[in-house]
């Protein structure tokens, strides 16, 4: 576990795809499944696991680092309960996928 409070855990994915790769989820799934499911009344939550990605990041990742969200089939998302993946430990690529 990298992070836990009330609203959020935070772990190491079991597959990484860079040397830091950190997911944050919300501990009340409610119905997010993915992100483009989200409600008016889960913006606070969205943003406080943007804030905590963010934490991770800066402390995890010094030189810099990325946060991705997949949304569904074409988007890669293969778990459907809403993460944030903060990846880094490497010079990131882009256009990612």
């Amino acid at each position: 576990k990298v992070h836990e409070d009330d609203l959020c855990l935070a772990f190491r994915d079991i597959n990484p795809q860079s040397p830091t790769h950190v997911l944050v989820i919300p501990k009340n799934r409610d119905g997010l499944t993915k992100l483009s499911n989200a409600r008016e009344d889960q913006k606070a939550l969205l943003g406080h696991l943007m804030f905590v990605a963010q934490e991770i990041g800066k402390k995890e990742c010094p030189n810099g680092f990325r946060v991705v969200v997949n949304d569904g089939v074409d988007g890669a998302q293969s778990v459907y309960h809403l993460h944030l993946h903060v990846m880094g430990g490497r010079q990131m690529k882009w256009p990612p996928g």
